[in-house]
């Protein structure tokens, strides 16, 4: 049996703190591999056109090279459709039996589970591993979140101790539109990805289409 991390996200483009979480969950946790699992069609990034996914793969294959226990997936952005949470571990657990996933996550993540799609599902099918940063809420510690969850869906939910790094990839599509360098938040392979296939460099990339967000 494998003690499998896995890292959802658009990863649009992927950066620094992606991979510090990764680290930090594989030794922490003592897990075998963290994979990186770039979204087809995310259902809660719906206020702004996503990158094309072999843009995204392309970029976390870069960043992820140098580590051996780090590895890029497409199992979930080669699904047709939006991609749950929920149905990417079903599938996950029905395709790899003897694996534990371990569903790594920010605190911000764990106040708005509730709201996912199938949210019991995604507790039941994974142990969640929780960045254990400062996160600005009006509801309860982090810890008394914990406690909720555990005791109302059987959750098996654990604290990572990591570094927070003060930059979302919001932020960076943005600094990559106005030309700025991005070296200091993200690899630089990525970067020159970036420049070179001129991703970000198009101001109607973050176009807003008012479209209701989704569950996750």
């Amino acid at each position: 049996m494998a003690e499998i991390g896995i890292m959802g996200g658009t990863f649009d483009p992927v950066h620094n703190g992606h991979l510090l979480l990764g680290k930090q969950a594989y030794l922490e946790y003592r897990l075998d591999q963290i994979w990186f699992m770039p979204s087809g069609i995310p259902p809660h990034k719906k206020d702004h056109v996503v990158t094309a996914v072999e843009d995204r793969l392309n970029m976390v294959s870069l960043a992820v090279e140098p580590y051996p226990y780090f590895l890029c997936s497409d199992f979930e952005s080669k699904r047709q459709g939006n991609t749950y949470t929920a149905e990417t571990l079903r599938l996950l657990r029905t395709k790899y039996p003897a694996h534990r996933f371990y569903f790594i996550i920010g605190a911000d993540s764990l106040y708005q589970i509730e709201n996912w799609y199938h949210p019991e599902k995604v507790m039941e099918q994974a142990v969640l591993l929780v960045a254990n940063r400062e996160y600005e809420q009006a509801f309860c510690p982090i810890t008394e979140q914990i406690s909720y969850l555990e005791q109302q869906y059987g959750a098996d939910i654990r604290l990572l101790h990591c570094k927070e790094v003060d930059i979302s990839s919001g932020e960076l599509r943005e600094m990559a539109r106005q030309g700025k360098e991005l070296h200091q938040y993200i690899p630089k392979c990525v970067e020159e990805y970036i420049l070179s296939h001129k991703i970000y460099g198009n101001p109607c990339d973050l176009l807003i289409k008012g479209e209701e967000h989704a569950k996750c």
